[in-house]
């Protein structure tokens, strides 16, 4: 079974990135016979478009994923501008792919009522993700609810690329760990940077404190009883608890607590559990070389794979 993740470089990273996409994908690494995790740089391009800020972005997000446990020698990591075969794959599944399956992706219209351009990059989208996921004939892709559809699509067009030129790709199956499958924001929203409701990874002590207390409750008074179920606090809360502690949790906001000691409670999770990582992370950003590395020796393994699967498309379609 081959695994594949990527996450994206469009900012800081954030609780979102890592509760819905790096966690469950290197918690996966060990049970899969081979796993791919990669920096969509390609794809960041449809928000940033400022050439040094994406040079950061791209860097410590491979940084991060190495601070959050992924450990190379077991996953493939690398960044997914070093492998060309994303393009161009990208371009074949183009000529195969229905208009009216891209009118449909539910993310494109999102980002667009939020005010990102809509690009002819932001609308095809969902077809160099489809290549991103069949070029590494790849089984499962864990992702947060939201990009379930993206998969979907991915398997709508190799099933239409395998009826049309016979069988050529795996066809990918989405996992989606439910309980983490939308991480909120501090508006209650999805956590997303596009809609600047982010708690980030490893900022400074200062900044996590702010978005932390700064997270959208109600007017309910502080010994008034909070409905765990609604409140934004709690839900950011039990992604750091175990069931028994969410269900002693849950009983405190019931029988009422004040949302400033609720967001210092918050807080002081978030910091203990992040620590160590935050530690090994300032570690990491000094080695470059190492970064560098890691990265290139990625970028080959993936390459050979890549190239394997782009070889058959190219003989299957005629241009070999």
């Amino acid at each position: 079974m081959r695994v594949l993740s990527a996450i994206q470089p469009s900012g800081v990273l954030h609780l979102g990135n890592y509760f819905g996409s790096m966690k469950p994908n290197i918690d996966a690494v060990g049970s899969a016979d081979s796993s791919l995790y990669f920096v969509v740089d390609l794809h960041a391009l449809t928000t940033v478009q400022d050439a040094e800020a994406l040079r950061i972005f791209r860097y410590d997000a491979v940084v991060d994923c190495l601070a959050c446990g992924l450990d190379p020698e077991k996953a493939i990591l690398f960044y997914q501008s070093d492998v060309p075969q994303h393009a161009e794959l990208s371009w074949i599944l183009s000529t195969v792919t229905p208009m009216g399956l891209l009118e449909r992706a539910v993310s494109y219209k999102d980002k667009v009522e939020k005010g990102i351009a809509a690009s002819v990059g932001l609308f095809t989208y969902p077809v160099l993700m489809a290549a991103d996921i069949l070029l590494y004939q790849t089984n499962v892709v864990p992702v947060g609810k939201d990009q379930k559809q993206h998969v979907e699509m991915a398997r709508d067009i190799a099933i239409k690329f395998n009826n049309t030129f016979g069988e050529t790709f795996v066809v990918p199956e989405p996992q989606i760990k439910a309980d983490v499958a939308v991480v909120p924001g501090t508006d209650g929203q999805k956590m997303s940077k596009s809609y600047g409701n982010t708690i980030p990874l490893f900022g400074s002590d200062a900044v996590i404190k702010k978005a932390i207390m700064g997270i959208v409750t109600d007017s309910k008074g502080p010994s008034e009883p909070k409905d765990p179920d609604t409140c934004t606090v709690y839900q950011i809360h039990t992604l750091f608890l175990s069931p028994a502690e969410q269900k002693i949790l849950a009983a405190e906001y019931m029988s009422g607590i004040a949302y400033g000691d609720a967001k210092k409670k918050l807080l002081e999770a978030y910091m203990d559990y992040f620590t160590p990582m935050r530690a090994k992370r300032e570690e990491l950003a000094a080695k470059t070389d190492f970064v560098r590395d890691v990265t290139r020796e990625g970028a080959k393994k993936a390459g050979k794979i890549a190239e394997e699967t782009l070889e058959t498309v190219y003989t299957a379609v005629g241009l070999r």
